[in-house]
């Protein structure tokens, strides 16, 4: 190749939806490469609707006003300034394509089209987009541009094909959702297609949250020796500059980090399973037992559940989040992830105590609220209690109590949580877990009441992590204050619904780091018994657990969103019937 071109990478964290608003961050950001002396600025997949967009894209009024706005700032490219390289669904010849289009010299001058369509977890783009044949390298000024959207870049087949059409850099476009246990897995595929190429190749990233997917960013470049040239901070906004030159690139930031995989870990994200042969849908291989174990990840999963909720909250406009305070250790790390997130003039703590609410329970949530700097309001709701009682009491008489009384009193709580919601215009914010989502061991209409479910991704082995964590760490972008947030009664006292007298969790459930093995084996692994009894749990716990997951999906059915972090969540990434009498039989070893 003849002289040198200068590439802007632009990590942004789009909305979906909101044309103009990302209009006008790319436009922020092509000023600023234009500054560096950038002649193309490359987008993420999808960046003008941000992704995923779903079924929006599908809309005929939705895809006129993509294509009148990519038109619109193909004429502002006439100015001397950077090129664009953006990230859209493009409709042609009837067809809707997840595309890349090129806008240089005041026109669309090329497009691309995606060719491997995910179809698995979250992703359903084969319902959505049609598939786009192996792409052929985008003419830039003298240079080939091999541009691989995503999921493109998981298999050995486009980066193979550009290469025989002398593509000269790799670029991949990406809307890749953060998931714990897969910092390694972007980073060893693209050194493989560098490897397979010899070319260099640039792997870019969207941030933000997006409802319940989470984008992590961590971009990065890779010179065709394989060897990192840049690696962009994980949460965060980023434009940076490389340079092609004589088949290769380099930064141009002095200060750019020249990081390995090693260093990169404990902030980097993850894909979820790469796809299988195109067309074929092949299971994915399983991870390593217990993804949730290593210390390594707390910071990437606080970052992942920060970013979920600031989003959520701040692209749905609402002024704050208001949540019970109990005592507990899941509202008290919900809380302080709130506070992190949205600042705590926003965090709304109340307390809902009932004649079963112990004193030490009340010290910690004042602790807790104290702590944070939030506002904290104390609602008893005794009275209301014996309201429903008299109101039942005539029709259910001598069943007016156990399970009756219990989800009562939870649901008195949720009514008075979407009171102060509905006077506020504050979200409900639920502060149920994983562990509980998983079983059941929720109410309807009460805890389980709300906008968002921050810790719903989240087993409560690891809600005792990242709350040890938090005490020892605060993220540089959190709000909240520094050091200990969560006293130490909160994380060494005995779970605890208080609906009854001296009620443990352990009275319903097995102890949770047995139930967690034993959930993550069936749902992240989707193991049979006897294998989960090969890991040394008891038969029967294993057949109950089985159960009380099977009899709980109907409330996970109604249950709010909440931010995903595993490679299957109990969102769209686990969807089982209703209805479904399959048993697998309990088998001996």
């Amino acid at each position: 190749m003849q002289g040198k071109l200068s590439f802007a990478f632009a990590q942004l964290n789009p909305t979906v939806g909101d044309i103009s608003g990302n209009i006008a961050k790319l436009r922020d950001a092509r000023a600023r490469a234009a500054k560096m002396g950038a002649d193309l600025l490359v987008t993420t997949e999808m960046y003008l609707c941000a992704y995923p967009a779903e079924d929006l894209v599908l809309k005929p009024s939705f895809q006129n006003s993509l294509r009148t706005a990519v038109e619109g700032l193909a004429v502002e490219t006439q100015d001397g300034g950077p090129a664009i390289l953006i990230g859209m669904p493009w409709r042609e010849n009837g067809r809707l394509y997840n595309a890349a289009v090129l806008l240089d010299g005041g026109k669309i001058a090329a497009k691309t089209f995606k060719y491997d369509l995910p179809n698995y977890g979250p992703f359903d783009e084969k319902r959505i987009f049609t598939a786009g044949p192996l792409p052929s390298p985008l003419l830039f000024r003298g240079v080939k541009l091999g541009v691989m959207i995503c999921e493109d870049m998981w298999t050995p087949a486009c980066a193979a094909h550009l290469r025989l059409q002398d593509a000269q850099i790799l670029i991949v476009p990406n809307g890749s959702p953060f998931e714990v246990g897969k910092t390694q897995t972007r980073r060893k595929l693209a050194e493989d297609r560098v490897k397979e190429t010899k070319l260099p190749l640039v792997y870019l990233n969207q941030f933000g949250g997006q409802d319940e997917l989470v984008f992590d960013g961590a971009s990065f470049a890779l010179n065709a020796k394989g060897k990192s040239v840049f690696a962009f901070p994980a949460w965060e906004e980023k434009v940076a500059v490389i340079q092609l030159d004589k088949g290769d690139i380099s930064s141009k930031e002095k200060n750019t980090p020249k990081a390995d995989t090693d260093s990169l870990s404990p902030l980097l994200g993850g894909e979820g399973r790469g796809e299988g042969e195109r067309g074929n849908d092949k299971p994915h291989p399983p991870p390593s037992p217990h993804p949730l174990k290593g210390v390594e990840d707390e910071p990437s999963i606080y970052h992942a559940l920060m970013t979920g909720l600031r989003d959520y909250a701040n692209k749905n406009d609402f002024p704050g989040v208001v949540l019970g305070l109990s005592g507990g250790v899941d509202s008290a790390l919900a809380a302080v992830i709130a506070v992190d997130a949205l600042g705590a003039d926003r965090v709304w703590c109340v307390m809902l105590p009932s004649p079963y609410t112990s004193t030490q329970s009340t010290q910690d949530a004042k602790a807790v609220a104290q702590i944070l700097g939030c506002k904290l309001d104390t609602i008893p709701i005794a009275e209301a209690m014996k309201t429903f009682d008299a109101a039942l009491s005539p029709t259910l008489k001598d069943k007016l109590q156990g399970i009756v009384s219990e989800n009562i009193q939870s649901r008195c709580r949720g009514l008075i949580l979407m009171a102060l919601s509905n006077a506020s215009g504050h979200m409900v914010l639920s502060t149920g877990n994983k562990s509980e989502m998983s079983v059941g061991y929720a109410t309807l209409y009460g805890d389980m009441c709300g906008g968002f479910a921050v810790l719903k991704d989240v087993y409560k082995t690891e809600v005792y992590n990242l709350a040890r964590w938090r005490n020892a760490h605060k993220p540089a972008s959190a709000l909240g204050p520094t050091g200990v947030v969560i006293p130490a009664p909160v994380l060494t006292k005995a779970p605890t619904a208080e609906l009854r007298p001296d009620q443990k969790d352990q009275d319903s459930l097995p102890p949770y780091d047995i139930l967690d093995g034993i959930l993550e084996s069936l749902i992240e692994q989707d193991m049979g018994m006897r294998e989960i009894m090969d890991r040394g749990y008891d038969t029967a716990t294993v057949a109950r657990v089985w159960a009380m997951l099977d009899k709980a999906e109907y409330k996970r059915r109604q249950s709010p969103p909440g931010v995903k972090i595993t490679r299957r969540s109990l969102s769209r990434d686990r969807r089982y019937p209703l209805t479904n009498k399959y048993r697998e039989r309990s088998t001996t070893r």
